[in-house]
């Protein structure tokens, strides 16, 4: 038996940090510009291992959870250095399907002043959930758009009834632009939804009152709902009460992965018995140490450092 399985994509993430940009303000949002036809200097480059389910499968290993994952490759360099990495990090990767002559996906951030733009690229792989053996925590995460064709979450619903584990679900792009209340049943068997405050408002509406997001959220069906708010925090909501969380300091290299970090984080707390209140402290810790280091994983912390993170910073979730 599995500690968890982590469903979802993976991608070849190819970092550029710059310093010859600026950030211009249009209509309130605000843009990053460079000279069109120009050659930008690149200060740092790296490539490293990405994608929602491997950051969170990765991160729960260095935890201490026995970890498979589901996911799809090409027969690229990609894909073989996705495999490369994952078995070196003790991820079980029996689950992962090589789809011949495809691509895998790639991501390319461009890293200025801390902050990251993303152009990526995805393939249209068909999804179809292997026979898994039984986990005590199933992890689920942003796909691909053919996944919601393939109907994944019709077929996770199925196994999450089979094997009676509990789900911490983290939706991306095209699953909120679909409509996750459209998921009914999926949400109704999930332990816990992760959201960020954006998202969180995309689903629900134009309210920004984060109370009312919180118990919104949970009127879907999931047991607990977290939204995260980077700098500012996050919220959880238990069922009976509402906590805010202030965010864990940090010396802030860039922010990808942050996210995934704070998600794995909290699914560990949880794991080892802890309530929600505590397990957020967890992922504050996870997400602060992602943001520290380039790339989604290098940060991602051990059991060990995670005990010593928690002990030294004595900011704890309180009930609003």
């Amino acid at each position: 038996m599995f500690d968890l399985i982590s469903i979802g994509d993976a991608a070849v993430d190819l970092f550029f940090q710059i310093h010859d940009a600026q950030i211009e303000t249009e209509k309130g949002t605000r843009e990053l510009c460079v000279r069109f036809g120009d050659k930008i200097p690149v200060d740092k480059f790296a490539q490293v291992l990405g994608g929602n389910s491997c950051n969170n499968a990765v991160g729960a290993v260095r935890l201490g959870m026995k970890t498979a994952v589901y996911l799809n490759v090409g027969t690229d360099l990609a894909g073989k250095f996705t495999l490369s990495e994952l078995k070196e990090e003790k991820v079980d990767v029996r689950y992962i399907t090589v789809n011949e002559g495809m691509d895998s996906n790639i991501s390319a951030l461009i890293t200025f002043e801390g902050e990251r733009t993303i152009l990526t690229y995805r393939q249209s792989f068909k999804y179809k959930l292997p026979d898994l053996d039984k986990t005590r925590w199933v992890y689920l995460s942003s796909m691909g758009k053919t996944a919601i064709e393939d109907n994944l979450n019709g077929q996770v619903e199925n196994y999450l009834s089979m094997a009676g584990a509990p789900l911490i679900y983290n939706p991306g792009p095209y699953e909120l632009n679909f409509g996750i209340k459209k998921f009914s049943r999926l949400l109704s068997l999930t332990k816990l939804l992760i959201l960020n405050k954006e998202e969180a408002e995309q689903v629900l509406g134009d309210s920004k009152d984060i109370k009312k997001l919180l118990v919104g959220l949970a009127e879907f069906g999931p047991q607990m709902v977290i939204i995260t708010d980077g700098k500012n925090g996050s919220y959880g909501y238990d069922g009976e009460k509402l906590y805010k969380l202030e965010a864990f300091p940090a010396n802030l290299a860039q922010t990808t992965g942050a996210g995934d970090g704070y998600a794995t984080g909290v699914l560990a707390g949880l794991f080892y018995g802890h309530d929600l209140p505590e397990a957020m402290r967890w992922g504050a810790a996870n997400g602060a140490a992602v943001v520290e280091k380039i790339g989604a994983q290098a940060g991602l912390l051990t059991y060990d450092k995670m005990q010593e993170v928690l002990k030294s910073c004595k900011i704890t979730a309180k009930v609003l």
